[in-house]
């Protein structure tokens, strides 16, 4: 049955613009995530050359949880353990374009996940620290950055809301990774003058993202 799709395998293609060749159920993930990219992001309007590059570049389904890895490039929110979800891929990339990275920005992300827009963050910036509520997360979270050569993102275990404190360290860029009611005033005190503060505010259904 060498090139030839099983049914589920074609519903999968159908909803996430995967191509899967060879044995059935085996997945093209290349080229999933140039479809990605294609067919969702740039749908969206996520249009600057150097966060299409990344995308197209990482390999989502390293950091995708093992269960719904054929997934990885389809344009759902996934499950995450905890009960979080990893976001959207037209949702991480607007967030990456919206920061307007140059590559010299040292970038706080709150909240790691899976670990993947952490990836992102360290090849658009110069330099990311993460914070992470759950340590099993923060455990995977370096080991997939370590398995692609990421060199340039710092994770740590923290409860950002109240516990967290940088000390002096201020950042150029700061990325919510979940929902918020309202971004708490120390968030925002953490930035350096001229920064900005990515988040979706609100509580669902009503949500929206803020700059």
């Amino acid at each position: 049955m060498d090139g030839v799709c099983c049914s589920t395998c074609r519903r999968l293609c159908s909803c996430s613009f995967l191509l899967c060749c060879g044995p059935p159920m085996t997945i093209n993930f290349e080229q999933a995530r140039k479809n990605m990219v294609k067919n969702q992001v740039r749908a969206w309007e996520v249009l600057e050359p150097r966060v299409l590059a990344i995308l197209d570049r990482i390999p989502r389904e390293l950091f995708v949880p093992a269960p719904y890895a054929a997934l990885a490039y389809a344009d759902l929110a996934l499950p995450l353990e905890h009960g979080e979800k990893m976001i959207k891929p037209v949702v991480e990339g607007r967030a990456l374009q919206a920061l307007a990275l140059d590559g010299n920005e040292s970038v706080l992300e709150i909240g790691t996940g899976s670990g993947y827009l952490t990836a992102c963050l360290a090849e658009l910036g110069r330099e990311v620290l993460s914070v992470e509520l759950h340590q099993d997360f923060v455990t995977r979270a370096r080991q997939h950055l370590a398995a692609i050569g990421n060199s340039h993102a710092e994770v740590v275990c923290s409860e950002a809301v109240h516990d967290f404190d940088p000390g002096s360290r201020r950042f150029d860029a700061i990325l919510v990774g979940g929902a918020v009611a309202d971004i708490p005033e120390r968030f925002l005190s953490w930035l350096n003058p001229g920064g900005r503060l990515f988040a979706v505010r609100g509580v669902e259904p009503v949500m929206h993202a803020v700059l």
